[in-house]
């Protein structure tokens, strides 16, 4: 499988401090602006602030954002809200018994990309019409016959750990279905991935570099969680809810926002946490992680 050892991550981290983060709230509806994507951006100031776009945020538009930090060489840790890839580590394949099946990250992205090329919006539906991928997926009115257990479906090993650690409650990649599923936001994500073309790197498929920007997965209900808000209700509504959370979190109020939903303050909230989370070295180095963890399935930043 290209992996002839595994061995767990004991190397000293450098201590990367970073002067801005972000954090983008993802979205995978199959339209041109999603109304779930939005941006946040907390500089030294500590005051999180919307970044707002005019005719509002689309995932090329969030690219192009993206490509610009890289561009300018921003001193930024940005946090996308999706997962970066699909579980491997229980069967050793994202898609065992296929013959075609990814034996890297950054392989499956470049997969899920070309079989959607033809998709819009960088959306993902192309994947439940594929022959063979769409019976790993639990999508309407169809569940594959590789999905695995109706009830939850495959996990990644971070998943198992945020359970654990009761951090959050996960759901398959390969769920397509309800309210909850993160399956369509983490494919389109990776189609976003795939087409930064390594201009940023992505923990923990690539080094923390010594300057300029970084990408790392989160999941904004574990900054809600360490922002004081009880798992399961996480989402916050209004400003004086949001004003209390970033209050926790050791920031100074945002500016009031015309109107408020669960998307805008998921990532004012986030990319405040975010600031605090980069000082912890143990977040770096998550005691479960190891190289082949790291290379095929990723890491949720906030795991430990």
């Amino acid at each position: 499988m290209g992996f002839p050892f595994v061995r767990r991550q004991r190397r000293k981290l450098p201590m990367r401090r970073f002067t801005h983060t972000a954090c983008f709230d993802w979205s995978g509806q199959n339209v041109a602006r999603p109304n779930g994507i939005a941006l946040a951006v907390m500089g030294p100031d500590k005051k999180p602030a919307l970044i707002e776009n005019e005719h509002g945020w689309s995932r090329e538009g969030a690219l192009e954002w993206l490509v610009e930090q890289a561009r300018i060489g921003s001193d930024i840790l940005i946090g996308i809200d999706l997962s970066a890839a699909l579980p491997f580590t229980d069967q050793e394949a994202y898609f065992p018994g296929w013959n075609n099946s990814p034996e890297s990250a950054k392989a499956l992205w470049a997969l899920v990309d070309d079989i959607c090329s033809d998709d819009l919006y960088l959306s993902a539906r192309s994947i439940v019409e594929h022959p063979q991928l769409r019976e790993y997926f639990r999508h309407a009115g169809y569940l594959g016959n590789a999905y695995g257990q109706v009830r939850s479906g495959r996990l990644r090993m971070v998943e198992e750990q945020s359970r654990i650690q009761q951090l959050a409650n996960p759901y398959s990649c390969f769920n397509l279905v309800g309210a909850a599923q993160v399956g369509k936001s983490s494919l389109t994500g990776m189609r976003v991935l795939h087409r930064l073309e390594s201009r940023i790197p992505i923990w923990p498929f690539d080094p923390v570099p010594a300057k300029g920007p970084l990408i790392v997965e989160i999941y904004t209900s574990i900054a809600a969680v360490n922002a004081g808000l009880t798992r399961g209700r996480t989402k916050l509504r209004d400003r004086g809810s949001l004003d209390k959370a970033l209050d926790a979190l050791g920031v100074e109020p945002h500016s009031p926002l015309a109107e408020y939903d669960d998307h805008k303050t998921d990532a004012l909230m986030t990319a405040a946490w975010l600031a605090k989370a980069a000082e912890n070295r143990a977040l770096w180095a998550p005691k479960a992680m190891n190289e082949q963890i790291a290379a095929t399935e990723g890491w949720t930043f906030g795991v430990f």
